[in-house]
């Protein structure tokens, strides 16, 4: 059962900053343009904790001094010593009482003049295993990541950014319980906040207890899957098993009584067993409208200094249609059937479309554990036929981001391409909520970047402190 909990946030005092001054994307979407706006932005903007920047005589964090005189100083430290002394001076204050948090986030689908609403909730959400089947994801990790992402938990000992989940409830249970039976506000939000990307973002504060009981009692019963914060959710798992082992305590709340903590009982809601047993999450219903998801395209570069495209496309010729194109024309490539991608190269743009027979023989040759759920995605056989088979880039040097870059914009991505920072570029179609959906519940995973929700959950709208 997906358990999940309401806390009492750490969140910014509107009456010391301005929330548009402080908030950020997450960490894994901001550019070194970006952190650097964020930091003249104003001295108490949550970059300088979730992704401070490195300084000259900093400390390797993973490797400490074994002098004792020799005080360590890195990102790692300098963000516990921003929040620890946020806290002191009441720039961020916790909330009186447990709460649950509306959310919602009214945007403009890239590339359309479409307005959508998206809507969820913030709230605590419990830490499974994947083995235990309540918690699915839908995508490879980066090992880097992780360690990067746990050495901050450890060291601040607070989650600062969301997991953003999705559920599946045909009836809008939560929705209706957040946003009144009529799917209008019930009341204006608590705060609103417009972005850089002219997202408008509001939160309601939920306390009422008997409230907050129903939404828990709705989503007992419900799978989640991770959309987007893959990286920081297996971080947050490592770090409850740490816990857990030094505290004594179980790590599956069914095989521990006392797993949703004390519940006092001049306090009926309930809390995790011990801090870091939950992490911080926003919770969406993937039945609901409101959903975009974006591409990513593959740019890629540092191919060897002999390689020529006309030889690669007469190797790509056993397994695509190719047809030369003026532009690449992103509507169109979407509209395409099948599985397809335009190529942007220095001479031009090429739409590659799939032989689908040829194709899936040449991946259960190559890579006999893959489903035919997972060999019937775009993503999959870009990189196991063109990446892996066809340019000879291995499944390692991808990981490590050695060759390839992962980009939102088809523009940026072809100017990579005609600027000469790289050899080519992929630009590909998103993939659907339903095969993510299919995917993710089946067990399979698809390769690292597939998917780019839109917009992002705006960091610091709500901190989950452990102490």
């Amino acid at each position: 059962m997906a358990r999940i909990y309401p806390f009492r946030a750490l969140r910014y005092d509107t009456d010391k900053v301005q929330m548009e001054d402080v908030v950020t994307q997450p960490y894994d979407k901001i550019t070194p343009e970006m952190q650097q706006a964020y930091y003249d932005r104003s001295k108490y903007n949550l970059i300088r904790v979730i992704l401070g920047k490195k300084e000259p005589g900093d400390t390797d964090a993973f490797n400490p001094p074994t002098d004792p005189d020799v005080v360590p100083q890195n990102v790692y430290t300098r963000a516990a010593e921003s929040l620890t002394s946020w806290r002191k001076k009441a720039i961020l204050k916790p909330e009186a009482e447990p709460a649950l948090y509306g959310y919602s986030q009214t945007y403009q689908v890239p590339g359309t003049e479409e307005i959508q609403e998206r809507r969820g909730f913030i709230a605590l959400g419990q830490l499974y295993d994947y083995a235990e089947k309540v918690v699915y994801r839908h995508e490879q990790t980066f090992p880097k990541h992780k360690s990067d992402r746990l050495a901050l938990f450890k060291a601040t000992r607070a989650y600062c950014e969301q997991i953003y989940m999705l559920y599946s409830d045909p009836a809008f249970t939560a929705e209706k319980l957040i946003f009144g039976d009529e799917g209008e506000h019930a009341r204006p939000a608590d705060l609103r906040i417009t972005d850089e990307y002219n997202v408008l973002h509001r939160v309601w504060k939920l306390t009422d207890p008997k409230l907050i009981n129903l939404i828990v009692t709705a989503m007992a019963d419900k799978k989640l899957i991770i959309a987007d914060g893959h990286h920081r959710y297996e971080t947050s798992v490592t770090y409850m098993k740490e816990r857990a082992a030094e505290l004594g305590r179980a790590i599956s709340p069914e095989a521990d009584d006392d797993a949703l903590g004390s519940v006092p009982e001049e306090n009926p809601l309930p809390v995790p067993a011990f801090p870091e047993a939950a992490m911080m999450m926003t919770l969406v219903n993937m039945d609901a409208p409101g959903i975009t998801i974006l591409p990513t395209h593959r740019v890629v570069f540092g191919l060897h200094d002999d390689f020529d495209y006309e030889d690669f496309t007469d190797a790509a010729a056993t397994y695509f249609d190719m047809e030369k194109l003026e532009t690449a024309d992103m509507v169109e490539l979407k509209r395409t059937d099948g599985v397809a991608f335009i190529v942007a190269h220095p001479d031009g743009f090429d739409l590659f479309r799939a032989r689908h027979d040829v194709v899936k023989a040449r991946l259960k040759e190559l890579h006999p554990e893959i489903t035919d759920r997972q060999a019937e995605l775009d993503v999959v056989q870009l990189h196991r036929i063109v990446l892996e088979d066809l340019l000879a880039l291995t499944h390692e040097s991808i990981a490590n981001l050695e060759n390839i870059r992962y980009i939102r914009s088809a523009e940026e991505a072809i100017e990579q391409v005609q600027s000469g920072k790289a050899n080519m570029a992929f630009l590909i179609k998103p993939v659907t909520l339903q095969q993510l959906k299919d995917i993710s519940l089946s067990g399979d995973v698809m390769p690292q970047k597939s998917t780019d929700f839109y917009p992002k959950l705006l960091s610091g709208l709500a901190i989950y402190a452990l102490d």
